[in-house]
């Protein structure tokens, strides 16, 4: 049961109950029946508001997710060197997966 149904059938009991209109205790409930209503239709335009913006979050969360594929390419680019000097490690030249670093020890014994 939602809080607009249960607010409603709050506001059924007490019509129910055939208080008598004239005294303070009747208007009293009266007005706090009144207010729960209004709270709880409050409550409810507010959670259609979240949701909306839950769904606007959402598109823009898959919208940032294809930027990124698109300009990382999806992969990360891990290297095998040090990268904590370079002042760029995020561009750092040897993280082209295509590169292949010359093996210094080949090159001594040739």
């Amino acid at each position: 049961m939602s809080i607009t149904e249960k607010a409603a059938y709050l506001k059924g009991l007490m019509d129910g109950m055939k208080l008598d209109e004239t005294k303070d205790e009747t208007k009293l409930l009266r007005a706090l029946v009144s207010t729960v209503s209004e709270l709880a239709d409050e409550i409810a335009d507010t959670q259609d508001d979240v949701d909306t913006l839950n769904a606007y979050v959402e598109e823009i969360d898959e919208d940032l997710g294809a930027v990124e594929e698109y300009v990382f390419g999806g992969d990360d680019l891990d290297c095998d060197f040090d990268c904590e000097n370079c002042e760029d490690a995020e561009n750092c030249e040897y993280a082209d997966e295509d590169y292949e670093p010359e093996d210094e020890e080949a090159k001594e014994e040739e």
